[in-house]
């Protein structure tokens, strides 16, 4: 097995770590598929092809983070929600990958988001409201990162096809 190839397998693992890390937020995510694209194209022998597959994936990757956040920002803007409820739930999303491995960030995130919005309005039914609301956009902010990611990692797969063949 040669350097290429060794570079190649590590960037196609970092790629799908990337891709899962769009989602699952404790694992890093599209920055992680823009440097491995960028280590491919350096070191992975594709040439002309490496570099075009890194311009590509980068724009994509771009997109995604934007996209993401633009998304879930105006959501949260258009139901009045503070950034202070949003970060109370991230800190008890991260208190909760201690407690419930597995579901304990999700779970947390929505706990704290939760009392957050109940501190805030001191009403129920609101607090209810503007929580699935904040869950609904940062839901979608995710599909938004994760689809672009996905078109950044089959940018990767189509240019080491290509690569092959050549």
């Amino acid at each position: 097995m040669n350097s290429e190839t060794v570079v190649t397998v590590i960037c196609g693992v970092a790629i799908v770590v990337g891709v899962a890390g769009t989602v699952i937020p404790v694992l890093p995510g599209s920055i992680l598929i823009g440097l491995s694209l960028l280590v491919w194209a350096l070191w992975g022998g594709a040439g002309t092809t490496g570099w075009v597959v890194f311009g590509i994936g980068l724009v994509f990757v771009l997109a995604g983070m934007a996209a993401g956040a633009v998304l879930t920002g105006r959501k949260l803007k258009q139901h009045s929600i503070p950034g202070r409820s949003v970060l109370a739930g991230l800190v008890l999303g991260v208190a909760g990958m201690f407690v419930l491995p597995v579901v304990g960030l999700f779970v947390g995130f929505a706990a704290g988001l939760l009392l957050s919005e109940l501190w805030r309005t001191r009403a129920v039914r609101k607090a209810l409201a503007s929580s699935w609301a904040a869950l609904k956009a940062t839901g979608l902010g995710i599909i938004a990162e994760f689809g672009l990611a996905c078109l950044a990692a089959s940018t990767w797969l189509i240019g080491l096809w290509v690569a092959a063949a050549t």
